[in-house]
């Protein structure tokens, strides 16, 4: 689940885990959450940095410690139109996404 790390994308995770609660238990027992992914981070703020602090702290080792950091190059790839793994190769967020890559196939291992 990617999260913005923004206050009411924080509430809006909450919500979600709670409406996953009840598929779980109404529906389907074997739903399970791959992972919670801090998008759109910008450590220069003090906010985000709490956000991330706040997710981690209520989720633990469901969140990805792989994070998404804002970027000039997002924008760019959209215009673009390529991913930004061929789109700026080298670029911190190309990393962050081959990161996050390797996270979720060493989860999916472990499934």
């Amino acid at each position: 689940m990617p999260l913005e790390c923004e206050f009411f994308a924080l509430r809006g995770i909450a919500l979600l885990t709670d409406t996953i609660g009840k598929v779980q238990d109404r529906l389907n027992p074997d739903l399970e959450i791959l992972g919670i992914l801090g998008t759109m981070y910008d450590a220069r703020t003090l906010h985000a940095r709490e956000v991330l602090e706040r997710v981690v702290q209520a989720f633990g080792e469901v969140v990805f410690h792989s994070v998404i950091r804002r970027t000039i190059k997002f924008p760019e790839t959209t215009v673009a139109g390529e991913p930004i793994t061929t789109y700026a190769t080298t670029s911190p967020g190309a990393q962050a996404y081959r990161d996050l890559a390797r996270e979720v196939l060493h989860r999916c291992q472990g499934v």
